[in-house]
């Protein structure tokens, strides 16, 4: 399973997430500090809400697979700039909790998470389980195996080792997965 790194807004549910992701019983526990337990990587929310703590969010996800944006579906505002894919070296997807809130607005947050760069969007409840299951599925997959030189050609190419090749483009011969 890929290790997943969660950051986002304090209360947005990313510890909730955590404890749906392993099929527990959900108990507010206030994250005071970044948790690496298991395969998943949660964040204090205070690491996204401040500029003094943000760069703890780059070193952080660089010890995960997978980067998730987690914004509840009535965030009253976006603490996310727009390309900030281009930081992250990872696989960046977006995870709208609360989906059930009366007060949801899932085209509106769905909008900052593909201006952010994120590659794929799950919504999820947290309390009823409703997409636990589409993004356990995705976590299961296996990531590409490149060898240094599949990663140049795709750095030369300006993608990162996660970016598909071009519809057409080939990588030169003699280069293969492992």
């Amino acid at each position: 399973m890929k290790k997943l790194f969660l950051m986002g807004r304090s209360e947005a549910g990313k510890t909730s997430l955590t404890q749906a992701l392993k099929g527990e019983d959900l108990h507010y526990v206030k994250t005071q500090y970044t948790c690496s337990e298991d395969d998943t990587i949660d964040s204090p929310g205070e690491y996204a809400e401040s500029k003094r703590f943000s760069v703890g969010l780059a070193c952080f996800s660089f010890e995960a697979d997978v980067v998730a944006i987690v914004q509840a579906a009535d965030e009253p505002f976006n603490l996310f700039s727009a390309s900030l894919r281009s930081f992250i070296l990872r696989p960046l997807i977006g995870i709208i909790t609360k989906i059930d809130s009366p007060y949801a607005n899932i085209p509106m947050v769905r909008q900052w998470l593909i201006n952010a760069g994120c590659e794929r969007i799950f919504l999820i409840n947290n309390v009823t389980r409703e997409g636990i299951s589409d993004l356990l599925e995705y976590l299961e997959g296996d990531l590409p195996h490149l060898t240094m030189e599949q990663a140049k050609f795709k750095q030369s190419l300006g993608l990162g080792e996660w970016d598909p090749l071009p519809e057409g483009v080939e990588y030169p011969a003699g280069h293969r997965f492992r």
